[in-house]
């Protein structure tokens, strides 16, 4: 009983990883554009006032709501909200893979064509500027990197009593991959370029 009850809830759609639905919960959009006959993708320059980030460059996104009745809803409202796209006019062609910074950090990636004749009025609390490379570029070029070595830091009230060697205990440093792109005056990195890295390996296939 216990084995067939178990078998059953094992066909049932599981998280993409342990904590998911704990963990917080973002959606981006990597929104594709025609410049002069030619494929671009669109960044966004976060607003200069912005308290986390400012002038960082970004794609169109943000928190899932409790509201949104999926991630891809997510990114299609935060883009619209951000950019002033009208929702109808953004044509989703499919999600990348997630993005999971940590257990507690996700990122749903989705592809999209958007008519960027409509970004006139975009949120200027929220976006400084927007620009555009082309796709022949960042498939032609290759991005830069450098890592981030982080150390764990327990806090004082670790319970080192409950481990094998207590204070003891050797905690492993780990390093991040930092990606970085250039293109003319602006600089991409961190999880925008992480995102970008996969699309153009995904579109070189």
């Amino acid at each position: 009983m216990f084995l067939d009850k178990l078998k059953k809830e094992l066909h049932y759609k599981q998280p993409l990883f342990i904590g998911e639905d704990t963990a917080l919960r973002f959606a981006v959009l990597i929104p594709l554009v025609q410049v002069d006959g030619e494929w671009h993708v669109l960044f966004e320059v976060r607003s200069l006032t912005m308290r986390k980030q400012p002038g960082d460059i970004s794609f169109p996104g943000g928190r899932i709501d409790p509201t949104d009745a999926s991630p891809m809803e997510a990114a299609i409202r935060e883009t619209h909200e951000e950019l002033g796209v009208d929702p109808k006019c953004i044509q989703v062609l499919g999600q990348m893979s997630a993005y999971i910074a940590s257990p507690s950090f996700v990122v749903y990636p989705f592809v999209a064509t958007i008519d960027h004749h409509q970004i006139e009025s975009y949120n200027r609390h929220e976006v400084e500027a927007v620009f555009t490379i082309p796709v022949s570029w960042l498939k032609n070029h290759e991005p830069y990197m450098h890592t981030v070595s982080v150390q764990p830091m327990p806090p004082m009230d670790f319970p080192y009593d409950k481990i094998v060697n207590g204070d003891k205990y050797q905690w492993r440093p780990r390093d991040i991959e930092e990606w970085f792109y250039d293109y003319e005056k602006y600089t991409i990195w961190g999880l925008t370029a992480r995102v970008l890295k996969h699309f153009v390996e995904t579109i070189k296939l």
